[in-house]
């Protein structure tokens, strides 16, 4: 996965903090859980605001 794989991103997300609320996650935080995830093959510096931003709504959206 890279940066602009943002529903796969937040799919793998939910699957790996289950109990997480998506809803109150800084992107400071996101950032870190998505170059932790196993399969992140992306520049770890590419990442911006709007790319966090559609990561967390697609997994806001996964959790409804």
């Amino acid at each position: 996965m890279i940066w602009s794989d943002s529903l796969d991103i937040a799919i793998a997300l939910d699957e790996a903090h289950p109990d997480f609320n998506p809803s109150v996650v800084n992107f400071v935080d996101l950032r870190q859980m998505v170059i932790d995830l196993e399969g992140f093959d992306g520049d770890e510096n590419k990442s911006g605001e709007k790319i966090l931003e559609a990561i967390q709504m697609h997994w806001i959206e996964e959790r409804e």
